[in-house]
């Protein structure tokens, strides 16, 4: 049991290891000069004689009792005389030792190999007897054999681990062929004969060595796997990341695409309205023309059935004569009739044709926009041109955030720098699709947008939105609160839908000449759309003023 908790403990091995044993020596030497010399056990309420000798104060106390009829006292150490009984002196600062001592002796007794003979009191082991099998403390070892018979060695928790199981003798070989311990009588032995064959203690450093070789080994195989395992968690994190915007993008697509498809719809069924209302026009025109038709034709029913009833044949046949021809040609007013109809009516089947070539077209102009959005594109690395930036919008280290100050900053005047707080992207966007994203301040008026180079640089219509050479995203804090609307050309529409305008995404799709804003932060919703043909390159474009910031991500 002792064994297990000193394994557990890393404190002691099967052999004891070379700290318990510094350990083990020193307590003993301790436990000796605090060991009483009556009584050999550690001090209790110590006294000093007048010689300078200490003992337990009712061991001497004892012992000066049984010297009271001789008429001397004497010192059981140095045998110093005393003509009358010696006054015991209180030693403190040797009973606080020995108090301390004592209070350590149960730490001992759990991880120190003890004298065999103090059977009164633990008392650690410092040497063992291989011949006689037993521990031995410092002032039991002093009255041992010292005869050669009478090996000793260091203390042992089990003997079985340092001797040979065959002849009983200590282990001091090491045998490299057969990897196993020998006593000398083994290293003779037919068995290990021809070996190779080595102290133990060389022995033990070769493993030791081989052993710390094998830990850097280890050490350093550990630490690949630890950055392995970090690269790991890097990746993940990006998955996760990218993940996110993919999310995000996704639903931004199938938003826009929803909403298109509602506006088809719409404008499908107006189509079918129209058409509908075109044709039953076109109709009831018709019908009101045949009535028409159909009452003259009764009209020359009742005549004729008139000059059927006449007797006088005279009168029927001058009719005939003087009346005009049309009149009796009924089979040509057929035709013309009937012509007339075939060219006014529509067939139906037009109408499947037509509303079918306007969804298809539909639904084609859909699926490309499908197609672009699909792409999922990685967002633009956008940073600020500090030589554009106004002179009281303060541009951070990283060109990434634009702050409005109330201290003018002085820069330099050159012609691309505006007046006003204001401030372009170095980077243009010719062609193809791309997006960025901002984050903003939920105080002061913002406007975020894109604009062409060409754009002012001075006056009023240098504010993107108010021009015909930029757009944009606007809010504007009126009335103790945020309204928010869409710029061009000093055209503003406002957005019905309210929003924190915390974080936007700005989508630009160069081509079908599209620029889309978005509202991040939550599920992504659709704001606006511009639809314009881009004839420059265009330029991410921000505006602050009252205490804003506008920081792109990214």
């Amino acid at each position: 049991m002792r064994h297990e908790f000193f394994k557990e403990k890393g404190t002691f091995n099967f052999t004891c290891g070379s700290a318990v044993k510094l350990s083990i020596m020193a307590s003993a030497g301790l436990q000796e000069e605090l060991s009483c010399s009556i009584c050999l056990n550690i001090y209790t309420d110590p006294v000093t004689l007048r010689c300078g000798h200490n003992f337990c104060r009712v061991c001497i106390g004892c012992a000066l009792d049984t010297q009271e009829g001789s008429g001397v006292y004497t010192c059981p150490d140095c045998r110093e005389t005393f003509q009358k009984r010696p006054i015991l002196y209180r030693s403190i600062a040797l009973r606080n030792i020995a108090d301390h001592f004592h209070s350590t002796q149960t730490e001992q007794t759990e991880t120190g190999i003890f004298c065999t003979h103090c059977t009164q009191s633990s008392v650690p082991a410092v040497k063992f007897c291989l011949l006689c099998k037993v521990s031995l403390c410092h002032k039991h070892l002093r009255v041992h054999s010292k005869s050669a018979e009478h090996a000793l060695t260091d203390p042992i928790t089990f003997l079985e681990n340092k001797q040979c199981s065959i002849h009983k003798k200590i282990l001091e070989y090491y045998c490299t062929e057969d990897k196993a311990c020998i006593c000398v009588t083994c290293s003779l032995a037919r068995d290990h004969k021809g070996h190779s064959v080595e102290p133990l203690d060389g022995a033990f450093e070769k493993k030791k060595h081989k052993l710390r070789q094998l830990r850097e080994k280890l050490t350093s195989k550990r630490e690949e796997t630890e950055k392995g395992v970090q690269n790991l968690q890097v990746h993940r994190r990006e998955v996760q990341e990218k993940a996110a915007g993919v999310t995000d993008r996704v639903a931004a697509l199938f938003n826009n695409t929803r909403k298109q498809l509602e506006r088809l719809e719409k404008t499908t069924q107006s189509e079918i309205s129209s058409w509908e209302k075109n044709i039953s026009l076109s109709v009831s025109n018709l019908i009101q023309q045949l009535e028409m038709k159909k009452d003259g034709l009764y009209s020359k029913i009742l005549y004729i059935d008139e000059l059927c009833n006449l007797k006088d044949a005279i009168s029927v046949l001058q009719e005939q004569e003087s009346d005009s021809g049309d009149f009796w040609n009924a089979k040509d007013g057929e035709n013309a009739d009937r012509e007339g109809h075939d060219n006014k009516v529509l067939d139906v089947s037009d109408l499947d044709k037509g509303i079918s070539e306007a969804l298809h077209s539909g639904l084609s102009e859909i699926i490309k926009g499908v197609k672009r959005g699909i792409n999922l594109l990685e967002p633009a690395d956008i940073v600020l041109d500090i030589n554009t930036a106004g002179n009281y919008i303060h541009i951070s280290d990283d060109l990434k955030t634009a702050t409005q100050l109330q201290l003018n900053q002085n820069r330099s005047e050159i012609k691309d720098r505006f007046q006003c707080n204001q401030v372009l992207s170095t980077r243009s966007f010719a062609s193809g699709q791309h997006y960025w994203e901002v984050e903003t301040s939920r105080s002061g008026n913002l406007r975020v947008g894109m604009c062409y180079p060409s754009i002012d640089r001075k006056g009023y219509q240098a504010w993107i939105g108010d021009n015909k050479k930029s757009w944009c995203l606007r809010r504007w804090h009126n009335n103790d609160s945020n309204q928010y609307s869409v710029m061009h050309d000093s055209k503003v529409t406002q957005l019905p839908t309210k929003f924190s305008f915390p974080k936007l995404r700005v989508y630009l799709d160069y081509e079908a000449g599209q620029l889309s804003f978005y509202e991040l932060g939550g599920p992504v919703r659709h704001l606006y759309t511009f639809n314009a043909t881009f004839t420059e390159p265009l330029h991410a474009a921000l505006c602050i003023w009252r205490d804003g910031f506008i920081k792109i991500c990214g």
